[in-house]
């Protein structure tokens, strides 16, 4: 599988005028995030680079000179609650409408040992999940304003796990207080909410112009490993010779968010898995990808599951 099967937006898409509309791009600074943008800004739509590392945001939108549109960069960490209700709180001041939210920051714990957020989430799915749901429930009302509005929420081809072990949502336990830590298996989790909530979130939503979707964006060369121990650190230095191969560019991973957030075609199925190309699914149907996909682990398509999760996620963030 190489290049060829990259899944791009078409050129309809990528050529759309987004004079007047208005995005909010998280993790923008750098990765599938800021090349997301980048397009966003070449289109002419105004984003707005949800950073935590604002300094980051600002020296990386430097290299939008000359582009269409235009940029703003605003301080959000996703693992701190307050964070996020302040910049909601200083965007719905500064702006009036939200045609797109791309969820598109997250991390996984190189670690294997429990790390937790300010307000003592699992990092992984603090940030990856929790944040991101947060920043989306306060944001609803803006964006059902704003007509026909469109979430993304990045989720991983690591959420359909595989026959013998498909990830699941620990409802009564989240965030690992009970159980025995697996950074993998907690990343896994992680975007099987992520799955889950665009999915209960579009039905909860329907009617109202706003659609929501789950994303594998691709194995792309980001700085995935960044701060993993030792053995993770040779294991993918070892594997450097074929990363080129195996992998994707972030603007080529880029791609299926752009898809989501801009296509005509997206709403017709708001709610659903939407994927590029990987090697990493183990169900080999899977491979090519697909917009949509359907995902191959039946605890990511469980609406009743999906609405429990919607329900705690509300009472542990403050909502209810």
């Amino acid at each position: 599988m190489g290049r060829s099967h990259v899944l791009r937006a078409d050129e309809k898409t990528l050529s759309k005028d987004l004079n007047g509309k208005i995005y909010v791009v998280t993790g923008a600074n750098s990765g599938v995030g800021l090349e997301t943008t980048r397009q966003l800004v070449k289109q002419g739509g105004h984003v707005v680079m949800a950073c935590r590392r604002t300094h980051a945001g600002e020296e990386e939108a430097k290299s939008f000179s000359g582009l269409k549109g235009s940029y703003d960069v605003m301080k959000l960490d996703l693992a701190d609650l307050q964070s996020i209700r302040d910049f909601v709180d200083a965007f719905i001041k500064k702006y009036d409408r939200l045609d797109g939210l791309a969820c598109n920051a997250g991390m996984v714990n190189m670690k294997n040992e429990v790390q937790r957020t300010k307000d003592g989430f699992e990092v992984t799915i603090g940030i990856s999940y929790f944040g991101h749901f947060l920043l989306t429930e306060l944001l609803l009302d803006i964006m059902k304003k704003s007509g026909s509005a469109r979430m993304v929420i990045l989720s991983s081809v690591v959420h359909a796990g595989s026959k013998k072990n498909r990830h699941d949502v620990h409802l009564d336990d989240l965030n690992y207080e009970k159980r025995k830590f697996n950074n993998f298996a907690a990343y896994g989790e992680a975007k099987v909410a992520c799955v889950l909530y665009a999915m209960e979130l579009a039905k909860r939503l329907e009617g109202t112009g706003v659609t929501a979707y789950s994303v594998h964006p691709g194995w792309a060369r980001s700085n995935f490993g960044k701060g993993a121990g030792f053995f993770m650190r040779m294991l993918m230095g070892a594997m450097q010779p074929f990363v080129r191969f195996m992998t994707d560019s972030n603007e080529e991973s880029a791609q299926t968010s752009l898809h989501c957030l801009l296509s005509d075609d997206a709403p017709n199925h708001s709610g659903a898995y939407f994927s590029q190309h990987s090697y990493l699914y183990s169900d080999k149907e899977c491979k090519k990808g697909g917009w949509p996909l359907t995902s191959p682990n039946p605890n990511a398509k469980d609406m009743d599951k999906a609405r429990k999760l919607v329900e705690k996620s509300y009472e542990l963030v403050g909502l209810k």
